[in-house]
């Protein structure tokens, strides 16, 4: 299994648009960060999880050619604003499958109502096939997809189990009956938004926390804010088996 980090920011991506901040202003790759996406694949498929405003570049930087599904952890703009940007692979593929919660299936279509229309519909507007999930295992091809039950403050998210990887994103409490799904997990990523608490993500301390009840091989910070810091000053402070995740980095499971 490959996954390559689309994008490891936080909603507003790194640099911040008008930030003077020193992060923002940082000459490092690894410091620049736009929104939060992964694309995971096995031989012949391909499946993205969330696809934000910056979801078409992020595909031509990683020079996608087809995706076998969309898997959405929940819909606030930064996880699913890219939507329409799934054309190309509708013109080339047919209908895209997409999967999600019944309430972010619904998202989706008041924010993108002309991509679920029946009547009248407009001829360059991609179709989907919907496929909403529950907190239970589903597959896609031949490939099993856990999902993960977690709060993101007060809302509802869904994380993934792919295999010995798991995906975390936008985390803040995690129930002890979903930590089963958690065992034997290999490679292990989470959101770590920066140093001091916030309301609906893990801050840094609290992610560390996590990763250590967890206990996986290796883990990987993702949804990441300026307020984190400086990527190499910051990675040189974690455990060894902790990694920052940085836009473009590929990892094999």
């Amino acid at each position: 299994m490959k996954v390559t980090f689309l994008g490891t920011g936080t909603s507003q991506g790194i640099p911040i648009i008008g930030s003077d901040h020193p992060v923002c202003l940082s000459s490092n790759p690894k410091d620049k960060r736009l929104r939060v996406s992964i694309l995971v694949e096995w031989n012949s498929l391909a499946l993205v999880v969330d696809c934000g405003p910056d979801f078409r570049y992020q595909m031509l930087r990683a020079r996608c050619t087809k995706i076998d599904g969309i898997l959405f952890t929940h819909e606030h703009s930064d996880h699913v604003m890219g939507f329409d940007d799934i054309r190309p692979f509708y013109f080339k593929q047919g209908d895209i499958p997409i999967y999600g919660h019944k309430r972010v299936i619904k998202s989706l279509k008041k924010k993108f109502d002309y991509v679920f229309e029946t009547k009248n519909k407009y001829p360059g507007a991609p179709s989907v096939v919907v496929n909403k999930i529950k907190n239970q295992p589903f597959s896609i091809g031949n490939k099993k997809v856990i999902p993960i039950n977690v709060k993101h403050g007060k809302l509802q998210v869904f994380g993934f189990r792919f295999d010995d990887f798991v995906y975390l994103t936008d985390v803040k409490t995690v129930k002890t009956k979903e930590f089963e799904k958690l065992k034997n997990v290999k490679v292990l990523v989470v959101d770590a938004l920066r140093i001091k608490p916030h309301y609906s993500h893990f801050n840094l301390e609290e992610a560390l926390e996590f990763i250590k009840i967890v206990n996986p091989v290796k883990a990987y910070l993702t949804h990441i804010s300026h307020l984190l810091g400086f990527h190499d000053e910051v990675e040189k402070r974690l455990p060894e088996n902790v990694f920052l995740a940085y836009d473009e980095l590929q990892i094999t499971i």
